[in-house]
Formats: structure tokens, C-alpha cells, sequence
């Protein structure tokens, strides 16, 4: 299993992930596992159609022409 080390933790950061690992009864290292875990995958899968449906309709004023009513003429091909 891959491993990571963080270097220059201030020891503030260091004391806090201690107090938090305590409070939920967890060592140090499964509480930092849980942190990453929820911070990079979240529970929720990003659904690639929702999201692009949401970000036409954040520019539909952006992209609103208004269309010619007049019938086109056809094209001649002589």
C-alpha cells in the first residue's frame, strides 16, 4: 500500500490532528487516512451530464441570440 510523508507539519497542525484523532477515538494516522480519504473522494460521484447541464444554464443569457424570423433562400446550384 502507497505511503506518504508530510514534511514541516507545523506543530500546531500537528497538536490539533492529535486532539481530533482523541475525540473521535482514532490515532493520529487513521484520522490524516479519514481527512485525505473525504477530502479527494467524496461520497458523492460527479456526474459529467449534471455538471454540464448546470454550466449551460449558468451561460444561457451569455449565449441567447436572437434568431432571424425570415425564411432563408434556398441555394442555387447552377
Amino acid at each position: 500500500m502507497p505511503a506518504v510523508t508530510i514534511r514541516n507539519l507545523s506543530k500546531e497542525t500537528h497538536r490539533a490532528l492529535k486532539h481530533r484523532a482523541a475525540l473521535h477515538g482514532s490515532s493520529t494516522e487513521a484520522e490524516i487516512r479519514l481527512i485525505l480519504e473525504e477530502t479527494v473522494r467524496p461520497n458523492t460521484r460527479v456526474k459529467i451530464g449534471t455538471e454540464l447541464a448546470e454550466f449551460g444554464k449558468s451561460l444561457r443569457h451569455a449565449l441567447k441570440t436572437d434568431r432571424d424570423s425570415r425564411p432563408t433562400e434556398p441555394a442555387v446550384f447552377d
